[in-house]
């Protein structure tokens, strides 16, 4: 059992699969290319497990490396709970939050949150629903809702609300291994274009992804349109097409055990953005007013 793996590496190698590329995990933790690298090679060393596959475009995660990125983020996430608010705090709040939630975020990235503010405040009920992104907006405007999570992308006027982005997730190119646009470092939206494309249409997909598709003069050739997530990873893995998602949502797998590459692509493609929306007029009651504050540090942003 390996006892000299320093909080560090484990830093490091979250911010490697997180990224997909060294170069980008380097930047966000303004260190060195080669202190990324190395703390990698330390920890596959001690581990005696393959964390990543390299490729020209970057890095995947292997199946033995998800497992165990999920474990490192479970104790960065503890200790940053810890840091970052005081432990007085944790048990003297009771009551409840009326939250409203869009498909994507429920599925990809709300629940380790949730369960992390359940652990903090354990007398606090969360009651969740599921709405689609306007009708969030209309039960949060209305008030009942107190707070929505959300695709902020997707909202035309943001600013009618209280908001906060929690996460821009990047937008990249998905193939089944061994694809022809995966011999380019980075393809473009018209070598994309060349390729039968799967369009996923959940949480306003078409919408968003037509956008900026248009922004560029292009349009994809579209192939298939799917509302599920897992049909549509099936169809990647089996070479029926490509798509363009966020990182949000990648997993490297199908569920027949078929490999998904993500490759980034050169042309500028926004961002996936997903926050937190509230009345801007109405105050939060105190249990809403927590969840707030600690999705906000839980995020870092």
């Amino acid at each position: 059992m390996p006892k000299d793996i320093t909080l560090r590496q484990l830093r490091y190698f979250s911010a490697a699969a997180r990224s997909g590329r060294l170069s980008m995990a380097a930047t966000d933790e303004h260190v060195s290319q080669s202190a990324i690298t190395n703390a990698v090679l330390a920890l596959e060393a001690q581990l005696g497990v393959r964390l990543f596959d390299r490729h020209p475009h970057g890095v995947t995660l292997t199946p033995e490396g998800h497992r165990f990125h999920l474990r490192a983020r479970e104790v960065l996430d503890t200790l940053e709970d810890a840091l970052r608010e005081p432990g007085f705090q944790r048990y003297a709040l009771r009551g409840s939050v009326r939250i409203a939630a869009s498909y994507t975020v429920l599925g990809y990235f709300l629940p380790d949150l949730l369960a992390r503010f359940r652990k903090r405040y354990p007398d606090v009920v969360l009651e969740l629903v599921d709405m689609d992104r306007p009708a969030i907006e209309a039960a949060v405007a209305s008030g009942e809702m107190e707070l929505g999570v959300a695709l902020l992308s997707n909202m035309e006027k943001r600013q009618r609300f209280g908001h906060h982005v929690l996460v821009k997730s990047r937008r990249q190119l998905w193939t089944a291994a061994g694809h022809p646009l995966l011999e380019r470092p980075a393809p473009t939206l018209a070598d994309i274009a060349g390729h039968p494309y799967i369009l996923l249409e959940m949480d306003e997909g078409e919408q968003s992804t037509l956008g900026y598709w248009q922004a560029h003069g292009l349009r994809p050739d579209i192939a298939f349109r799917t509302r599920s997530m897992e049909a549509l990873r099936g169809l990647v893995a089996h070479g029926f097409g490509v798509t363009m998602l966020s990182d949000m949502v990648y997993r490297p797998w199908s569920l027949e055990g078929r490999k998904i590459e993500a490759v980034p692509i050169a042309d500028a493609v926004p961002a996936m953005e997903a926050g937190l929306l509230w009345h801007p007029r109405a105050a939060l009651a105190r249990p809403a007013e927590a969840f707030r504050q600690f999705m906000i540090y839980a995020c870092g942003t």
